[in-house]
């Protein structure tokens, strides 16, 4: 899962350059900080890249669907003020 992966390579860079006398407690801060960086980033109802640049493209359609109704409703409305 590329969420862990990337909670995991974050609490190694935040644990990376402790002081000496915080390393005994690194692995115990690692655990714990990942725990809750995790349970924070599932509360923070995300979406990855892929899914996001799906409804991005969801969305252009649409927007493309609706001026080029748009367009024929507008030439409908001509033809019959005609």
């Amino acid at each position: 899962m590329n969420e862990k992966l990337d909670v995991d390579a974050l609490i190694r860079r935040l644990t990376e350059d402790l002081p000496a006398s915080l390393r005994a407690f690194r692995t115990d801060l690692e655990s714990h900080a990942g725990r809750v960086l995790r349970d924070a980033t599932r509360r923070l109802d995300l979406v990855s890249r892929e899914e996001f640049d799906a409804q991005a493209r969801v969305l252009a359609r649409s927007r493309e669907l609706i001026a080029e109704l748009e367009a024929r409703v507008a030439e409908l409305e001509r033809g019959r003020d005609a």
